[in-house]
Order: C-alpha cells, then structure tokens, then sequence
C-alpha cells in the first residue's frame, strides 16, 4: 500500500496540469481569434467568439476524458 500523502500528491499533481493545460488552450483560442480579427479587420470579432467559445469546449471535453481516465 501506498502512503496516504504520496496518493494525495500524486492528485494534486494530476489536477493541477490539467487546470493548466485547460488554461493554455482557452488562451491559445482567444489569442488566436483576436489576431484573426485584427489581421482580417473585421468590424464584429466573430473568430474571437467562436475561438474562445470552441476552446472552452475542446478543454472541457480533454478534462473530463482525463478524469475519466484517472478514476478507472
């Protein structure tokens, strides 16, 4: 049997990268639609809209499939 802190550890490490790897996708996504508006200057941000809208998704759907993953 493990220790019960090496357990908790080993958690708090799995947790924490997927908050940053969430955190890293939906600001790659609003970055990437900002620019694209700025490049196509555009009057309404259209793809900072559905940029940031779909990278929220994409990093819910990739956190919920690794905790899935991590409970089994």
């Amino acid at each position: 049997m493990k220790p019960k802190s090496t357990n908790n550890y080993s958690a708090y490490a799995k947790y924490s990268g997927m908050a940053i790897q969430m955190a890293i996708i939906i600001t790659l996504g609003t970055f990437g639609g900002l620019k694209l508006d700025e490049y196509l200057t555009l009057q309404f941000p259209i793809f900072t809209l559905i940029l940031s809208v779909s990278s929220v998704v994409i990093a819910v759907y990739l956190a919920i499939k690794d905790i899935i993953r991590f409970n089994k």
